[in-house]
C-alpha cells in the first residue's frame, strides 16, 4: 500500500547575517503496531488521528485471524465476566460432549490447566465484581466510539443499531425473570417480551420461542470483514504502511537523547527489520510469546470459535442468541451467520468440521422457515482464534519496563465490541495524555 506525505515550500526573506538557520520540522512520532485485527486497526486510525506515522506488521494481512469470521455483534450487554460460578455444576457434563458449547481437546487439558485455575479464581465474588465493572466501563462508551469512527471512515452502513435478542424455549418463566433482573440491575437497556412480541420484531423466528430479553442499545455489523477492510483503506487514505511478515523478534532500546534515533526494532521472517520510536504490541491470540519476548508472562489462552456461514437470507433485523442452545444468529450480507461455541486446543489443532456443523440444526430450531431444507454443504465452515485472558479483561496501556512499549491484545469475546473505545484509551496513552478511562484494571502487571 501506498504511504503518502505531504510537503510545503514557504518563500522567505533572505536572513541577515546574524540572524539563526532555521531548525528543520520536527518528524511525527513513528509507531509501529503488529497485527491487522479490528483492535490493531481501530488503533492505528486513532493514533494517525493523534499526529502519529503508523506502520503496521502482520504475518496474513487485515482481518486473516477472528477479525474476518466473528458473530458481528457489538455486544454491549455483555457486562459479566466469563467466570461464573454457576457453570461449575454444567462443567463436566459440557466437557464431556465433543459437539458441546464448551469444550476442551483432550490432548490439550494439561496444558490449559494453569489458566483454568486462573479462572476459577476470578470466580470469586469480589474478584467477579471487580471485572465486571472493568467490562461495564469499556461497554459504556463503546457504541459512541465507534459511531465516531465508522462516521471517520464513511462506512456507516456497516453499524447497524437495532439491538440484539436473547430467546428462551423451554427455560421456566422465573428464571427468564432472574436473568432479566440480572441485567437491568447491571445497568444494562433491556426489554422482557413474551414469545408473540419477540415474534412481531422477528417474524421468521419459531413458534416454539416463549419469551425474549430485548437488548435495544446494542448493533451489529453485516460484514466483519469488510469493516476491516474499510478501515484498512481509510489506514492507507491517511499515510499508514502495511508490511506482510511473520514477526521473530522485538527489542526495545533505552531513552533516546536525538530525534532520529529509533527506541523499537522489530524484525520479521525473512531478515527484514523496521525501527519506530515506538510499539504497539496488538497480534490478538499470537501475543503472547511476543510479550514474553518483551519480559511479560501472560496467561492468555486461546479460545477456538467456530461458525457456519449458511446462503439463506432471513428477515431477521438484529442477532438473536439462543439462551438454552448457546448459540447466536447474525444476519449478513453474505447470508445467515451461525456462531458460537468454546473450544479450547491450541493455535496449532486444525478445525473440527462437526463443531461448525453442529450449529445448523439448532439453527434451524429457531428459523424452520428461513433454513427448512437447508444442508451443511451449503456453507462456509470457519474457525477463528479468540485472545482470552482468566480475568476476561483485555492488556490494554503502557509496559512499565519502557516509554516505548504499548498493549491492546486479550479482547476475548469483545474484540470488536471495544476495539474503537479501547484504541481511543491508547493513543491518548501514547501520547502522553490522561486517559478518559482509569485504565489500571487493564495494566499488563497486574498477572
Amino acid at each position: 500500500m501506498t504511504n503518502y506525505s505531504s510537503v510545503s515550500s514557504v518563500a522567505e526573506e533572505p536572513l541577515a547575517s546574524s540572524a539563526k538557520p532555521a531548525c528543520p520540522a520536527k518528524k511525527p512520532a513513528e509507531v509501529t503496531i503488529i497485527g491487522a485485527g479490528i483492535v490493531g486497526l481501530a488503533n492505528a486510525i486513532a493514533l494517525q488521528q493523534s499526529g502519529f506515522s503508523v506502520r503496521i506488521i502482520d504475518k496474513q494481512g487485515v482481518a486473516a485471524g477472528a477479525s474476518f469470521g466473528n458473530a458481528g455483534h457489538f455486544a454491549t450487554e455483555q457486562v459479566f465476566p466469563l467466570a461464573d460460578p454457576a457453570m461449575l455444576p454444567k462443567l463436566p457434563g459440557m466437557l464431556l460432549d465433543p459437539l458441546g458449547p464448551f469444550r476442551i481437546q483432550p490432548r490439550y487439558f494439561l496444558k490449559a490447566l494453569p489458566w483454568f485455575m486462573r479462572f476459577l479464581v476470578n470466580m470469586l465474588p469480589a474478584r467477579r465484581a471487580h471485572n465486571s465493572m472493568a467490562i461495564k466501563a469499556l461497554n459504556q462508551k463503546s457504541i459512541d466510539a465507534w459511531q465516531q469512527l465508522v462516521s471517520d471512515c464513511d462506512c456507516q452502513d456497516l453499524l447497524i443499531l437495532a439491538g440484539s435478542l436473547l430467546v428462551f424455549e423451554r427455560t421456566p418463566l422465573s428464571e427468564i425473570e432472574r436473568v432479566y433482573k440480572s441485567y437491568r440491575d447491571a445497568g444494562v437497556s433491556v426489554e422482557l417480551l413474551s414469545g408473540d412480541k419477540v415474534r412481531a420484531l422477528e417474524p421468521d423466528l419459531s413458534p416454539e420461542i416463549t419469551h425474549g430479553l430485548w437488548f435495544t442499545d446494542v448493533g451489529h455489523t453485516p460484514d466483519p470483514a469488510e469493516l476491516c477492510q474499510r478501515l484498512a483503506r481509510q489506514f492507507e487514505k491517511l499515510g499508514g504502511e502495511f508490511i506482510i511478515g511473520e514477526v521473530t523478534q522485538l527489542a526495545a532500546g533505552g531513552e533516546c537523547d536525538h530525534q532520529d534515533e529509533k527506541g523499537v526494532s522489530v524484525s520479521v521472517a525473512g531478515g527484514a527489520t523496521y525501527q519506530s520510536d515506538k510499539l504497539l504490541l496488538s497480534a490478538g491470540a499470537w501475543s503472547k510469546p511476543l510479550a514474553r519476548q518483551l519480559g511479560f508472562k501472560v496467561p492468555l489462552e486461546t479460545e477456538r470459535g467456530y461458525h457456519l456461514m449458511m446462503p439463506q437470507l432471513s428477515r431477521l433485523q438484529r442477532p438473536v442468541a439462543s439462551f438454552e442452545r448457546k448459540f447466536i444468529i447474525t444476519p449478513m450480507k453474505r447470508g445467515t451467520c451461525l456462531a458460537g461455541t468454546v473450544e479450547f486446543g491450541g493455535l496449532k489443532a486444525p478445525l473440527v468440521e462437526a463443531r461448525a456443523d453442529c450449529l445448523l440444526p439448532h439453527a434451524k430450531a429457531l428459523l424452520p422457515n428461513v433454513l427448512n431444507g437447508a444442508v451443511v454443504s451449503q456453507g462456509e465452515r470457519w474457525m477463528g482464534f479468540r485472545p482470552s485472558l482468566p480475568d476476561s479483561l483485555p492488556v490494554l496501556g503502557a509496559s512499565p519496563k519502557s516509554d516505548k512499549i504499548f498493549f491492546a491484545f486479550g479482547h476475548q469475546h469483545l474484540g470488536l465490541t471495544w476495539a474503537a473505545f479501547s484504541a481511543a484509551l491508547v493513543a491518548q496513552t501514547i501520547k502522553g495524555e490522561k486517559p478518559q478511562l482509569d485504565m489500571s484494571p487493564y495494566r499488563i502487571e497486574r498477572f
